[in-house]
């Protein structure tokens, strides 16, 4: 999953992608109002964490910039004020959850996880696909009982690829929800990524489960042939 920190505080900025990226997210950042309003509308993100207090635009009027696109994904804003006025106002804009600064990183991760279990469609934590599992809570992949030991890249791919079974994946969907803003797209690592999880599966049985379909992207699933 990806997910998009606003905040002119470079150590925050930088203490919150090394923390989420060792979780398995995807995170791009952004140092401004201004650049943070832009990645929101061009890029599609799983979620958003908005520092309230920022140059050129402030937390307030990037919320109300991305609801007025139609844009819909969950947003925890960060403030250091407490006070009730401000948060209710957030919340009123279209913020989805507010916490106030400093914060434990634990009580940020938690609020993330509750926002991302928010959706219509419930997002399971256990995925199966044939004898293949995963549990995105443990961090756990099986093939049949033997646990596979896989990068924090190579699993959250998987994961991706899991959570649309059956469905053919671009390369451009990989790209947005697996990667940050600083991959190379013209590089080779999404099929890189692809070669090392196959070869990792197949240790434990030859039923092939990732296919490709060349120019349309990638399909994990028990009945399909590429």
């Amino acid at each position: 999953m990806r997910i998009l920190v606003v905040d002119d505080d470079k150590d925050i900025r930088g203490y919150l992608k090394t923390s989420l990226e060792s979780e398995s997210f995807a995170v791009d950042t952004a140092g401004d109002g201004e650049e943070g309003s832009y990645l929101g509308k061009h890029r599609n993100y799983d979620a958003i964490v908005l520092d309230h207090n920022m140059p050129r635009k402030n937390g307030l009027t990037v919320c109300k910039d991305l609801r007025k696109e139609g844009n819909t994904t969950p947003i925890l804003m960060l403030s250091v004020n407490s006070d009730v006025d401000q948060k209710s106002n957030l919340l009123d804009t279209g913020a989805d959850d507010y916490l106030t600064k400093p914060f434990a990183y634990r009580e940020l991760r938690s609020r993330i996880g509750a926002l991302l279990r928010r959706p219509k469609k419930i997002i399971p934590t256990k995925l199966k696909v044939d004898d293949l599992t995963l549990d995105s809570s443990l961090q756990i992949v099986k093939r049949g009982k033997k646990e596979i030991v896989l990068t924090r890249k190579e699993f959250s791919l998987l994961e991706y690829l899991m959570r649309n079974a059956g469905t053919i994946v671009s390369r451009g969907n990989l790209l947005e929800h697996v990667w940050d803003d600083e991959v190379n797209v013209f590089s080779n690592t999404i099929e890189a990524h692809i070669l090392n999880i196959r070869k990792k599966l197949a240790k434990y049985s030859k039923k092939k489960l990732i296919h490709t379909f060349p120019g349309r992207g990638y399909q994990i699933g028990e009945n399909f042939f590429g």
